[in-house]
């Protein structure tokens, strides 16, 4: 089949890059325009830009999907599928171009977790399980007919980053199988069950973002793992009146009980207290340092027992 591809992060690659090597051909790509980004304020690429200059695949960088020139630069080439992995939502006049439709691929067992973070939010959960869904897309976010599902078990301990990876790789494979049947007319589509019941997966932000030390071990872990490696937990710290951003990426959960917020250091370990054990500090990053583990904060801060959560 004739396929364009959509995506911009390296989530999208992988997906972009098991078609491009099978016996489909991607005759276009669409993907976010440069940004400038980080420190530097440099501009940057998509990750999907960047593998489709490497393979001189056609490009369209448009900054609004309404565009004209875009919508009749798409219908030019005659694709019979469109195929979108994170990227924006589509307006109809693009969804609507292929004849046999354009498929999504998602990061959770839809309809869970339909919204901007399917990975994030099932680790900050505690499921035992995830998975990757493709479907066609239609003019709501993520309830189009539901097309094949692949499950995966999340392991104790794993991070957002972790499971990404892992449905990073499951999802391509799903997506050629769904590319596949469907080219040979075997796949049937399923409608999605709607209800309020079903867990969502908002966009993360700075206030959703924020650690609240009265919850339990366990879900402040499962929060703190599920924002790892980005955006990162948070919480602010005070020290002699300045306060802090103060950003933890992996913790573990002791024997030891403290009250909330407080911090202690025992047999040279960071302990924070929670409305059960308290969390031993791993890794963390203090507002304008590097990421580092809790050992090197210790060294580097002797007067932690003055530290405040705020």
């Amino acid at each position: 089949m004739r396929i364009v591809f959509m995506g911009t992060p390296q989530f999208a690659v992988e997906s972009l890059n098991a078609i491009f090597k099978s016996k489909h051909e991607i005759v276009g790509v669409v993907t976010s325009t440069d940004k400038p980004a980080g420190r530097g304020r440099k501009i940057q690429q998509s990750e999907v830009k960047k593998y489709a200059v490497i393979n001189n695949i056609r490009l369209f960088q448009p900054e609004k999907l309404k565009d004209e020139k875009l919508i009749e630069g798409l219908k030019k080439l005659n694709a019979d599928l469109f195929i979108v992995v994170a990227f924006r939502m589509l307006p109809k006049i693009i969804w609507e171009i292929p004849n046999k439709g354009t498929v999504n691929l998602h990061g959770s067992i839809l309809p869970n977790y339909r919204g901007a973070a399917p990975i994030n939010w099932a680790i900050i959960n505690g499921e035992k399980e995830s998975g990757v869904t493709t479907f066609f897309i239609n003019d709501k976010i993520d309830t189009g007919d539901v097309l094949l599902i692949e499950k995966t078990t999340i392991k104790d301990g794993q991070t957002a980053g972790e499971l990404h990876d892992k449905l990073m790789e499951i999802g391509s494979k799903l997506l050629i199988q769904t590319i596949s049947n469907l080219d040979s007319g075997i796949l049937e589509s399923k409608k999605q069950l709607i209800a309020e019941s079903q867990k969502k997966a908002p966009k993360l932000n700075r206030k959703n973002t924020k650690i609240n030390w009265s919850k339990d071990d366990f879900s402040i872990r499962q929060f703190i793992l599920g924002l790892n490696p980005y955006p990162g937990a948070w919480t602010l710290i005070s020290n002699n009146g300045r306060q802090l951003n103060f950003k933890i990426f992996k913790v573990k959960i002791s024997n030891i009980k403290t009250s909330e917020k407080i911090i202690s250091v025992q047999e040279n370990k960071v302990y924070i207290g929670t409305s059960t054990n308290a969390l031993e500090l791993i890794e963390i990053q203090l507002e304008g340092k590097k990421k580092m583990h809790a050992n090197e904060f210790i060294k580097g801060n002797k007067n932690i027992d003055q530290f405040i959560i705020l």
